[in-house]
């Protein structure tokens, strides 16, 4: 019995539990320190969950991403470009169901180059996202002429950004929705299985009849069109299509997923801790602002977040 314990021990990864861990000491802590600056109101909690909103959709599409081994930095700008052609496509009159279907079809078309030129073309993911997020925030600049584009339907405002559900903000309805969507996919579907397999060891995985090109061009696209979604949250919230939205959020999206326990060397996923990684960076972020901190403030921590969450990032076990 105590031998069993011991190996128990041994073959415990606390690395995949840490994010749960440090989530729940950080918000005691903010509990105890902000009790009077209502950090525990209902007022501030659901913030943190509208905040926290687009930073965990698009972190579950990465999590497929960078279960896969690779990465998509252009998320950001993906999300700013979409928002400009969701706004536009309703400011033209076609109505907020074509401009949902624009949204969602520049962020599948984004996906689409992004993939192709990863699998076909051979170039690393890293060059092709970083190009493309520059590419992608130039043309929302391009085409609304750096001014915000006015979103006036209500529908659309409710649906995607300003409503509620019984008392529950509307975008947590959405997080809720993509977040259950992914973790079935990624435990429970043959696509999930296989997008780890060709993350974790890319040969193996072909020999064994995978198509690994396949999985990655789709997580590629899945990410683009959740990185559009994001965007046309951010139109819903803020009432109009920015080429501003999303700046700096591929660093956080990354975060978040690296924090939940994704291995940034492929092979290891897990969206349920990409949520929590996700809201814990919002809870901090908010702890942040309620303690009074500027924002040039509130970046040095973001950066140091980012550092804590590739040094404990899981890491691939040798064979």
């Amino acid at each position: 019995m105590q031998s069993k314990v011991i190996n128990i021990v041994k073959d415990f990864d606390w690395r995949q539990y840490i994010v749960y861990i440090a989530f729940v000491l950080l918000f005691i802590y903010f509990a105890v320190t902000l009790s009077n600056e209502g950090f525990l109101t209902t007022n501030n909690l659901m913030n943190i969950a509208r905040q926290t909103a687009m930073i965990s959709i698009m972190g579950v599409a990465m999590t497929f991403v960078i279960a896969s081994k690779e990465i998509d930095l252009s998320v950001g700008s993906v999300a700013a470009l979409s928002a400009i052609t969701t706004a536009l496509t309703m400011q033209a009159g076609l109505g907020m169901i074509t401009a949902v279907i624009v949204g969602l079809a520049t962020g599948l078309l984004i996906g689409f180059i992004n993939g192709y030129l990863v699998t076909k073309i051979a170039i690393p993911s890293f060059l092709v996202t970083l190009a493309m997020m520059m590419i992608a925030r130039g043309l929302a600049m391009w085409i609304s002429g750096t001014a915000p584009i006015p979103i006036s339907s209500e529908s659309y405002i409710f649906l995607f950004g300003s409503g509620d559900i019984l008392g529950i903000p509307i975008l947590l309805v959405w997080t809720l929705i993509i977040a259950v969507l992914g973790h079935f996919v990624l435990r429970k579907t043959t696509f999930g299985r296989q997008t780890l397999a060709a993350g974790g060891n890319e040969t193996a995985a072909t020999f064994s009849g995978i198509r690994t090109m396949k999985i990655k061009m789709t997580v590629f696209m899945v990410s683009g069109m959740a990185a559009a979604l994001a965007g046309m949250l951010y139109a819903g919230r803020l009432h109009a299509g920015r080429f501003t939205f999303g700046q700096g959020d591929e660093l956080s999206v990354i975060a978040a997923v690296i924090l939940g326990g994704t291995s940034l060397f492929g092979g290891v996923g897990t969206v349920v801790g990409t949520i929590f990684g996700s809201i814990m960076i919002g809870t901090i972020n908010n702890a942040l602002i309620l303690q009074g901190l500027d924002v040039s403030q509130q970046q040095v921590i973001q950066g140091i977040i980012i550092i804590l969450a590739v040094a404990f990032g899981r890491k691939k076990k040798k064979a």
